[in-house]
């Protein structure tokens, strides 16, 4: 019973992969509402949400070839918890500065929006 179940179920990785994806779309159509709204800190916090997801994928690939086993490494539990201290270490790079994309994307909104009015 419990083989069939386990299975079924979609690995961790999976599941990571697609929570970053539709994450991606969801900041993709914020984004969006924000630019036509006109709300220019709606735009700002979508912007820095978009390179806090942008950092966690470049840190994710990163990772992949850090092993979570030896003295001190945290095995299998560490494994799992790994995406959700990905994603806050993002959060907090684009929160200080980031890269430079929310910027960009902040700026290139804006003058879009002024063309549009």
């Amino acid at each position: 019973m419990y083989d069939s179940l386990a299975t079924s179920l979609p690995a961790v990785g999976d599941v990571g992969l697609a929570r970053t994806q539709g994450a991606a779309e969801f900041q993709r159509d914020t984004l969006k509402a924000a630019a036509a709204a006109g709300d220019k800190t709606a735009v700002r916090k979508s912007a820095e949400k978009f390179e806090s997801q942008f950092v966690s994928q470049m840190l994710t690939h990163m990772f992949k070839g850090v092993k979570t086993d030896g003295m001190f490494g945290g095995g299998h539990a560490e494994g799992m918890w790994r995406d959700f201290y990905i994603e806050e270490v993002g959060d907090v790079i684009a929160k200080r500065g980031g890269i430079g994309i929310a910027d960009t994307i902040e700026r290139q909104l804006l003058q879009l929006q002024e063309v549009s009015r």
